[in-house]
């Protein structure tokens, strides 16, 4: 299920034809896939399941006339306040854990500051746990992901705010 797809600027082509969308979302659910992000010149697609709350699907493209926009719902504020936060993604297929043990505290938790070396998780592939660092520096405003479940490969699991 898609839960964005966005322009980042106008653009020729036709990217965004409901046809492709679906195509796109079909080609996901067909290989399990998390998220596609395509770009073609100034024209972006982003399609993402999974992880985080549905959003409602804007689409805008300028056209010849100068700037049609069309759009299924209002731009969503949080979305926009959203782009400065940096997403610590996992780097394997694997399950993920927030602590080093089952009694021991979280490595993060929201509120935290971290730092570029700090292990923020472990994700554990083909019985080898693999330490998560942080590779930006800032403060943990949102766990995406919960002990125990399975990630895939590129998935978020934190974001992170670099101002703080």
């Amino acid at each position: 299920m898609a839960n964005s797809a966005s322009n980042a600027g106008g653009g020729s082509g036709d990217v965004f034809d409901l046809k492709k969308l679906r195509q796109l979302i079909e080609l996901m659910n067909e290989h399990d896939l998390g998220e596609v992000d395509l770009k073609q010149g100034s024209s972006r697609v982003r399609l993402r399941r999974g992880g985080e709350p549905a959003a409602p699907i804007e689409v805008r493209q300028s056209g010849p006339s100068g700037g049609a926009s069309r759009s299924s719902a209002p731009p969503v504020a949080a979305a926009a306040s959203d782009e400065h936060l940096v997403v610590i993604k996992s780097p394997m297929v694997g399950t993920f854990y927030a602590s080093p043990s089952p009694d021991a505290p979280a490595f993060v938790k929201v509120g935290d500051r971290v730092g570029r070396d700090t292990t923020v998780c472990i994700v554990e592939a083909m019985k080898v746990f693999n330490e998560i660092p942080a590779e930006a520096s800032g403060q943990i405003v949102a766990v995406l992901v919960e002990t125990g479940a399975p990630v895939e490969f590129g998935q978020p699991l934190f974001k992170l705010d670099p101002r703080l």
